[in-house]
């Protein structure tokens, strides 16, 4: 999962020979888990097929103010430049960059680009003397001028066999470019959060365990959704049957209290904020047989002993870190949570009640209370990864404070 993922892109595809590299662009845009609708110049159908990008991006292409099909059908510019989230035109040659730089819209492409409210980006891509003309450096300028943004050419061989500045930046160095970019603005950017999930499991003997039906799906929520505000994120995940799906996402697999209780320890450090939403085993057999434990009575009695109490230990632990809990409550429920936020001392603590219908272990749904020191936020009935966001929103107004 990349910055990308579920971003609406706009690619204005202009005259060039660089043209035939929109087709890879496409391609690694919806790789990345972008929507991507394509608007060409007349020009640019010379070099690369709107058939071609309209299958790689699974849309319709635009490149007149009518439909090819039929005239009598409009194609609105000015509702494709507010669908996207970024503009990108790519290859932006002189002449596309001239009409941008004075609004000449004589085509839909730059109708189109006029119209978006969006970040707009454009990608040069002409011939070394071009490039370095006074006339083009002076629409590099004020087009960065209204606020859009340029990714800079390559230099490297010309399609006039010349070497030099000019050249398109290749589709990945661009996919880099954007995802370099969104990234710096999101609010979690340069941050490190730990998040624990799942159950922990206490063994009996080799093949029975002492456990709970957590399945972690709120913890893994919560790990994908800081990732995607642009945290460094370790998931000390218990035993589940879920993945993750960020290159930002650190998992390590833990099966018992002592386990997560090492893990979490050895990164506490260095991290800004924990969030334990573990569903931490409470106690665990003071033995462990060596050997599986026959059926031999109608009665099986297990002495059992307290677990080491991992949130309470970070508490007592805590410098600068942010320190978030989950409390899950079947009765005397706010009671409850606030006596867990003072002991442990925590910034905030996620209360469940197994009395909310939809809330609770392996449900695709939470209905939750943010419990403060000094008030509370009772939240609807919503799924998990919209209860992570409004978690991972409330510890992004702790860390910039």
């Amino acid at each position: 999962m990349t910055v990308l993922k579920g971003k609406k892109v706009l690619l204005g595809v202009t005259g060039g020979i660089a043209a035939y590299k929109s087709a890879f662009l496409v391609r690694l845009l919806i790789k990345a888990g972008a929507q991507v609708k394509v608007v060409m110049t007349p020009a640019a159908k010379d070099f690369v097929t709107p058939l071609t990008l309209s299958t790689l991006s699974k849309n319709e292409v635009f490149s007149s103010f009518t439909s090819e099909e039929d005239n009598a059908v409009w194609n609105n510019h000015v509702e494709l430049g507010l669908w996207a989230d970024f503009m990108l035109i790519a290859p932006a040659t002189a002449n596309t960059l001239s009409k941008m730089t004075s609004g000449n819209a004589d085509n839909f492409l730059i109708a189109t680009y006029l119209s978006a409210k969006c970040p707009v980006f454009f990608a040069p891509a002409m011939d070394l003397d071009m490039y370095k003309h006074p006339s083009v450096k002076h629409s590099f300028k004020e087009l960065q001028g209204y606020g859009n943004i340029m990714i800079p050419a390559a230099t490297g061989e010309l399609a006039s066999g010349l070497q030099g500045e000019g050249r398109m930046t290749e589709p990945e160095e661009i996919i880099n470019f954007l995802e370099d970019y969104f990234s710096a603005k999101l609010p979690l950017k340069g941050k490190t959060i730990l998040i624990t999930a799942g159950p922990t499991y206490e063994a009996i003997d080799p093949v029975r365990f002492i456990g709970n039906h957590s399945s972690g799906k709120m913890g893994y929520a919560l790990a994908e959704v800081a990732a995607a505000s642009g945290a460094k994120v370790i998931l000390v995940s218990g035993p589940t049957h879920l993945s993750v799906g960020s290159d930002n996402i650190k998992l390590v697999k833990v099966t018992s209290n002592a386990e997560m209780y090492d893990a979490v320890h050895q990164y506490y450090k260095e991290v800004n904020a924990v969030i334990a939403a573990a569903a931490v085993s409470d106690y665990r057999p003071k033995t462990v047989a060596d050997k599986k434990i026959k059926k031999n009575s109608d009665v099986l009695t297990l002495e059992l002993e307290k677990t080491k109490d991992i949130l309470a230990s970070l508490g007592e632990h805590k410098k600068h870190q942010k320190l978030i809990g989950f409390a899950l409550e079947t009765n005397n429920e706010l009671e409850n949570a606030r006596g867990k936020l003072k002991r442990k001392n925590l910034d905030f603590i996620v209360l469940n009640s197994l009395q909310d219908k939809g809330a609770g272990f392996q449900k695709d749904t939470n209905k939750v209370t943010l419990v403060f020191p000094d008030i509370e936020k009772e939240l609807p009935l919503k799924p998990k990864t919209e209860v992570a966001r409004d978690i991972i929103n409330e510890i992004v107004t702790l860390l910039i404070k």
